[in-house]
């Protein structure tokens, strides 16, 4: 049987969740997951883990942080001055928001804690510094060649 190697694109069916058992995120009642193995399209762990593979396999895998995404970065928690924000504007711990950088490129930041005179936001990626499980199953190999046995 054919085993997923990298440069293979693959269809993975899966079901991640943190270690505490909370899903988030999974496949179920979407198409399998599309992405060649090795193309950056995925986490390094993730692309490790359906490595070897063979259509049809199931399988379970932990993923650590530093394989997955990174440790959480104090530099990514931004103090803000509350002026800064829209007058209008209500905001409460756990919301999501999009800042842009000076460069014009935007990125999503969650509010961590409001003071009288000021926001905390932390851009860190929300599964940083988490260890993530995964159920696997491999659905297809696209264009797997054939085996060809000489005799």
């Amino acid at each position: 049987m054919q085993q997923a190697k990298k440069g293979d694109k693959v269809k993975v069916h899966y079901h991640g969740k943190l270690t505490t058992g909370e899903t988030f995120d999974s496949s179920e009642g979407r198409d399998p997951l599309p992405f060649e193995i090795g193309g950056g399209m995925v986490i390094k762990g993730f692309d490790d883990g359906v490595t070897g593979m063979t259509v049809g396999e199931k399988k379970t895998i932990t993923i650590p942080a530093d394989e997955a995404y990174g440790p959480v970065n104090p530099d990514m928690v931004i103090e803000m001055p509350k002026e800064r924000l829209p007058q209008d504007m209500e905001v409460e711990v756990g919301m999501p928001l999009v800042m842009s950088d000076p460069q014009g490129q935007q990125f999503q930041v969650v509010v961590k804690e409001i003071t009288d005179d000021k926001i905390v936001l932390d851009a860190n990626h929300p599964l940083a510094g988490k260890d993530l499980v995964f159920d696997l199953e491999l659905v297809e190999i696209e264009g797997g060649s054939p085996l060809i046995i000489m005799p």
